[in-house]
């Protein structure tokens, strides 16, 4: 999970970054390996003359298994809900060991999943049937890249070092989500999105090309570039990677990022520069002071503010903020905004946000932060966005392309506040979309959602396992409440435009959960499903990658 996790809902956070140095294993060249080294930083890698890199160099993989007393640590992600029982996982350090893992796997005949970061929301690399996970965390280098001027990361970089990388050496920013310890992997190819979105787009809005190991009908692992030229024969491949999520065509092992239209060969001015400063404010409602009226106004207004102020041009677009409504059993709940400081009247522009989601509520919040801040504390540090993590969750998600019906808001606060649900650690967020998001078409990227205004965030959050059915069913009923008109789920094209893929819920492709009449791909890619499943034919035709939200093969 990305931009408002599992970890919304306490203060504090203890990031991880860094690199990853492998030590050799038995079995394996070691000189073959230090040549695969020197390639990923010559002419032919993401490097090339001139390149700078952060990632230290490799030697061997590691293969884990489980007689290995790491193997524990390596089979489940952040979502401790999900462990997995693979035969081995093996942790790689470049692409080259990438294919050599996955013709392994193949022509074992063994089934096959990528990690990055780990923070799937659901089973996705830890099923029953999955026998052999590939660890990118080794895959982390981030450089410059002058042949294809353009700015390389890897899948293993987490996005906190991504951040703190782009903005040291080169002054720019990637606006992707508020996680820092988040996985660059899966994290962009879902249209990744975050605090500077709504001023400079989305992940993939910014993606130049992707390097990806694929396996063809001969059942041959290769490694392929696919980019965003016109002339391109693997353009589609690049399109598929701007927004279907991780796990379906393949093993991504380097993006290239370049903004649409920066030209020259100067990294500082291939994506959008980052805010000097920020303008941060956390405020809070205690649930004591509300009730359904006065809730269901201030939700109402929250909506209304970013229906008037998403186009993308609005001066609206440099503000974002997270509306994170916890259960009644929390006692209160917060929200979380930041303000690009650098444009003209930031104050102004938080002032009058703050009283539009107040109007007619006759509620007072209580003010906890205020205060500028470098913009790289804000999104590496500051609480109101990064928060600690919680073991065991379940999300679901939704699209708002115009305020809530009525019936939606009762809904909201019936299950905010119903008696029977002890867990103050459910929840239920808006956070804001629209802005330069809403620029793109919905076929110009495989992100279909370009004319939401904001998402919604369902979820829960616990630590005991003994817990996992009471949690997992309050998320469930809520969901269905709130979207009881439209079959339970957030149907496309209307007030709702369907679900998010980077918050997975495998629920939506069950028959069981969901009984809407709604294909759980249309919910996610609208559509672009059916030319996602003609990529799918071309560059994974014998179904290699594969997972429970999957693109499946037509």
């Amino acid at each position: 999970m990305t931009e408002v996790s599992r970890r919304v809902l306490m203060k504090g956070a203890a990031l991880t970054g860094g690199v990853l140095a492998l030590p050799a294993t038995t079995g394996v060249a070691q000189a073959a390996e230090a040549a695969e080294a020197a390639a990923a930083a010559g002419a032919g890698g993401a490097g090339g003359a001139g390149a700078v890199t952060s990632r230290v160099a490799v030697t061997a993989p590691i293969t884990v298994t489980p007689a290995d007393p790491r193997y524990r640590g390596l089979i489940s992600g952040s979502n401790q809900r999900w462990t997995g029982a693979p035969d081995y996982v093996r942790i790689v350090g470049s692409a080259d060991q990438v294919v050599r893992a996955v013709q392994e796997a193949v022509d074992q005949g063994l089934k096959v999943a990528v990690r990055s970061g780990g923070h799937c929301d659901e089973d996705f690399t830890a099923s029953a049937d999955i026998k052999v996970v590939i660890d990118l965390s080794g895959l982390n280098a981030i450089c410059y890249d002058p042949q294809r001027r353009a700015i390389a990361v890897e899948p293993g970089a987490l996005l906190g070092t991504v951040y703190r990388t782009l903005y040291k050496r080169w002054g720019v920013v990637l606006p992707g989500g508020t996680c820092p310890t988040v996985g660059a992997g899966g994290h962009i190819s879902g249209g990744g999105y975050g605090a500077l979105s709504r001023s400079r787009g989305l992940t993939v809005d910014h993606l130049y090309a992707v390097e990806v190991v694929h396996v063809g009908k001969d059942g041959r692992a290769r490694k392929v570039v696919a980019t965003r030229e016109a002339n391109d024969p693997n353009r589609e491949l690049w399109w598929a990677h701007t927004g279907a999520g991780g796990g379906n065509f393949g093993v991504i092992t380097r993006y290239w990022l370049r903004s649409p239209g920066a030209t020259g060969d100067d990294p500082s001015a291939l994506l959008p520069k980052a805010p000097t400063e920020v303008l941060l404010s956390d405020v809070s409602w205690s649930w004591a002071d509300l009730d359904e009226r006065s809730f269901t106004r201030l939700v109402h207004n929250f909506n209304v503010w970013h229906e008037n102020n998403s186009a993308p041009d609005s001066p609206g677009r440099f503000l974002f903020s997270q509306l994170k409504a916890m259960h009644k059993a929390a006692g209160y709940f917060r929200m979380s905004t930041q303000v690009d400081a650098s444009v003209p009247h930031a104050d102004q522009l938080l002032d009058g946000f703050l009283a539009a989601v107040s109007e007619g509520t006759g509620v007072s919040y209580r003010v906890g932060d205020r205060y500028r801040a470098p913009w790289l504390y804000a999104v590496t540090e500051w609480s109101g966005f990064v928060e600690p993590a919680v073991p065991r969750w379940k999300s679901k998600s939704a699209y708002i392309r115009r305020a809530m019906p009525q019936a939606q808001l009762t809904a909201l606060y019936r299950q905010l506040t119903r008696a029977d649900y002890p867990g103050p650690y459910g929840m239920i967020a808006l956070v804001g979309f629209g802005g330069k998001i809403n620029e793109p078409g919905p076929q110009d990227t495989a992100t279909a959602q370009r004319d939401s205004v904001a998402k919604m965030l369902y979820c829960s959050l616990w630590s005991d396992p003994a817990d996992d059915a009471l949690h997992q069913r309050w998320v469930r009923e809520a969901y269905q409440d709130v979207y009881a008109a439209t079959g339970g789920v957030p149907r496309p094209g209307g007030v709702n435009d369907g679900c998010y893929i980077n918050y997975a819920d495998a629920d939506l492709a069950d028959p069981a959960l969901n009984t809407s009449g709604i294909p759980w791909h249309q919910l996610y890619f609208k559509d672009n499903y059916p030319r996602l499943q003609r990529v799918k034919a071309k560059w994974d035709p014998r179904d290699v990658f594969s997972h429970r939200l999957g693109v499946r093969l037509p």
